[in-house]
């Protein structure tokens, strides 16, 4: 008789083993504030010993949210890249199925990051979310075709983000009603409004709600 085959032990490399661990953060950071969140949890959920999580982690819990944060942050940030091909307003609706399914995965851990008040909370963790704001923003200026917004529109745009992040958390509260399809189109209505308002006062704007109007 020939004995079963025994899979080989591979070990794993330093980013692969960091990518593990940052993995199991991340799981347990979507669905529990980071406060309730321990490194006994996340060497468990990864299968690991503590001390192999202080190993790549000396920081402790702070560095190890932090850098899930950080990963965390490098999906949101390409959730507004799309293609500028077609017309704007469906290339939007794609980028808002993005972030609406972020949101819908990472449910508890949204509204932690973006509503503030964590023990865990720090000057770099309000860094790295700001940075996922702008970097949304420099997004939807590349999707308008505006190399240099003013100051108007560049108010009008983090205006609208703002209220995206609004929109996400209260559909969060409401226990994710309205139906994901319907809130991503309202929010973007909400866009062409917004847009519309500031044309009144800026001929920049005024300009891009005319070739948005062009579109159909």
């Amino acid at each position: 008789m020939t004995p079963s085959a025994t899979p080989a032990y591979r070990r794993l490399s330093v980013e692969e083993r960091r990518s593990q661990l940052l993995d199991a953060a991340l799981t347990l950071f979507a669905h529990r504030a980071p406060e309730d969140v321990s490194l006994d949890d996340v060497a468990e959920a990864a299968g690991v010993s503590r001390p192999l999580v202080y190993r790549y982690f000396p920081g402790g819990k702070q560095q190890l949210y932090e850098a899930a944060l950080r990963s965390a942050a490098e999906v949101l940030q390409q959730c507004f890249a799309e293609p500028r091909e077609g017309p704007l307003l469906p290339r939007l609706s794609r980028a808002l199925d993005r972030y609406l399914a972020f949101v819908d995965g990472h449910d508890t851990g949204f509204s932690a990051l973006l509503q503030g008040g964590s023990v865990v909370e720090t000057s770099r963790t309000t860094a790295i979310v700001d940075g996922v704001r702008r970097a949304a923003a420099e997004h939807i200026y590349a999707h308008l075709g505006v190399a240099g917004p003013g100051p108007r529109l560049r108010m009008t745009v983090r205006m609208w983000i703002t209220a995206v992040e609004a929109a996400s958390l209260m559909w969060l509260d409401e226990d994710k009603q309205p139906p994901v399809e319907e809130l991503r189109d309202w929010l973007v209505e909400q866009f062409v409004a917004v847009l519309t308002v500031t044309a009144g006062r800026d001929p920049q704007t005024a300009a891009l709600v005319g070739a948005l109007a062009e579109e159909g």
